[in-house]
């Protein structure tokens, strides 16, 4: 039934209690009135819907309502959604967007109030966002928690903006989300002490456990660019009351295959504990963030699943609020076009202005080193040929020439720099998805492949471009130049063919779009590229282009 009640019988999952039971659950108006036990009841299972601990909805390329559509499918019941992507570019007024459209939805979104906008005073943003701001955000009803404090050196350094957001969500009794890349030991445990609550950027076990000593949660992550779940999994067997479970940057064409219902089978299949994996996806963060999300107890709210079995987790039925919002894989709720907003101003580059000047007959570069699977890169250097005054990539080395174009201020010159790890042969592509601030990112073989590329996404105000043998393939995303205004089975298609495309020119990354769209982030170390150079995250300076004598080995 669709209504807002009904009678339910199965194999009733209690997370609680830990076991399962036939049963029967009657929903009235919107809420569980009663579940009694059965001598027996048909095979199917009822359980508690899936919470994504940390995402950014802004990541699927789709507005909150259509993310909503597709995530229902897979079980997803509520997320806990940082929406600093769309804060970056727009500031308050995207905070706003994300809310509006939320409340079109029965889906259970929990917005938090950005706290790193921007993510470091080393790029150019759309906005900023301030002690005020985010205090003024959190003050609201729809705002749940402080989003992920990125900014740990401040945390440590106990930075009074920094504090001042901080203790703003602790005096209001809001959870504090954590960002801590690679931090362990004494400083983790100085970076917790704040009142920092959770961590989902750990890609290392020994980093994991130092933080659960520290008395952090942890949600181990599998998106579509960062895979932690094989080095975290052993934590859902040795502390599984401290983990969470989140994907945190899930790109459409991997949402409309699955959400957190592949990673809970994942998890079951590699020997963990069905309960505990459970309670990782469903009844944490719904206890921790307090969300107003059912766990299948009389006086909750009617949000439960329909499953096969509780090993591969095929879902039937998505229920929220007694309302069915999803069947046999298809999604119940109706599309509905996001009204555009964005920050734009658009150029054009030649590939003249991607020249990178230098003398000499060679020049020994510093290079990024992308790694398929993680946010961190690495950093090296490398000799490359000048010619006609200009450093040469070289693709058969997979020496790649990245380039990062302000999208604020059309007067700034690019900023470029080398790249290995996409392995194109040919072609180039660019993308208006370049955490955290949003600029355009491109990387490619040849300067000319790069100006088309990179002039694509200008002339839509925002998307992602593959080029390649003069055929251009193109998702514009005119929201904010994150997300688009199509359906979602719609956009997934779209990008696929872009990104089919990218994988023809050479590279073997399992979403080069997504690993590119990384590559401006400069709060993850180690080397990156900002709109105004080359950045290392672990020194957190500059670097220049040509390696000098400090910057060390060659």
């Amino acid at each position: 039934m669709n209504g807002d009640g009904g009678i339910f019988q199965g194999q009733v999952v209690d997370l609680h209690r830990r076991t399962v039971y036939p049963g029967e659950i009657q929903v009235v108006d919107g809420r569980i009135a009663s579940i009694a036990e059965l001598a027996s009841a048909p095979g199917k299972y009822l359980m508690p819907g899936f919470v994504d601990a940390h995402v950014h909805v802004e990541s699927s390329m789709l507005p909150p309502r259509e993310f909503a559509r597709l995530a229902t499918r897979h079980g997803t019941v509520a997320s806990v959604s940082d929406p600093h992507e769309i804060a970056n570019v727009l500031g308050v007024a995207g905070v706003e967007f994300m809310l509006s459209e939320a409340r079109g939805t029965p889906f259970k979104f929990c917005f938090g109030a950005p706290s790193c906008v921007p993510a470091t005073g080393f790029e150019t943003t759309g906005a900023e966002l301030d002690a005020e701001a985010v205090a003024s955000l959190l003050a609201r009803d729809e705002i749940g928690y402080l989003s992920e404090v990125m900014n740990w050196p401040g945390v440590l350094a106990r930075d009074p903006e920094v504090m001042a957001k901080i203790a703003a969500a602790q005096a209001l009794g809001k959870p504090v989300d954590g960002h801590a890349p690679g931090l362990r030991g004494a400083e983790a445990a100085r970076y917790a002490e704040v009142g920092i609550q959770t961590d989902h950027e750990c890609f290392t076990l020994e980093e994991a456990l130092d933080k659960i000593s520290a008395g952090m949660l942890i949600a181990i992550r599998e998106g579509s660019a960062a895979k932690n779940f094989a080095a975290l999994e052993s934590l859902l067997r040795l502390h599984p009351d401290r983990c969470l479970l989140c994907t945190d940057d899930l790109h459409p064409n991997a949402l409309v295959q699955g959400h957190l219902d592949r990673i809970v089978a994942r998890a079951v299949a590699g020997g963990a504990d069905v309960f505990d994996v459970l309670r990782a996806a469903c009844l944490h963060p719904v206890e921790h963030y307090r969300l107003p999300v059912g766990l299948l107890r009389v006086g909750d709210p009617a949000d439960f699943l329909v499953v096969e079995d509780l090993r591969d987790f095929r879902v039937h039925e998505t229920w929220i609020d007694g309302r069915c919002v999803a069947r046999g894989g298809e999604s119940l709720l109706p599309f509905h076009r996001a009204e555009p907003v964005n920050m734009f101003r658009p150029r054009t580059v030649s590939a003249h202005d991607l020249r990178v000047p230098a003398a000499g007959d060679t020049a020994v570069v510093n290079v990024i080193e992308a790694r398929d699977g993680q946010l961190i890169t690495g950093h090296t250097s490398a000799e490359l040929l000048v010619s006609d005054g200009a450093i040469l990539s070289d693709p058969a080395r997979d020496l790649l020439k990245i380039v990062v174009v302000n999208r604020y201020d059309p007067s700034a010159a690019p900023a470029l720099g080398f790249i290995r790890g996409f392995g194109f042969q040919r072609g180039a592509i660019a993308s208006s998805v370049a955490h955290d601030s949003h600029n355009v990112v491109a990387t490619g073989t040849n300067d000319t492949d790069l100006a088309a590329a990179i002039n694509t996404v200008m002339a839509a105000c925002g998307g992602v471009a593959a080029v390649s043998a003069e055929e251009i393939r193109e998702l514009p995303l005119e929201i904010a130049g994150l997300m688009s205004l199509a359906p979602g089975d719609d956009v997934a298609r779209a990008y696929e063919a872009v990104a089919a495309l990218a994988r023809t020119m050479g590279s073997k990354l399992t979403d080069p779009f997504m690993t590119l769209s990384f590559m401006a982030l400069l709060v993850i170390p180690d080397l990156k590229m900002s709109d105004r150079g080359l950045f290392s995250g672990r020194r957190f300076v500059f670097e220049s282009v040509e390696v000098t004598p400090r910057d060390g080995e060659i």
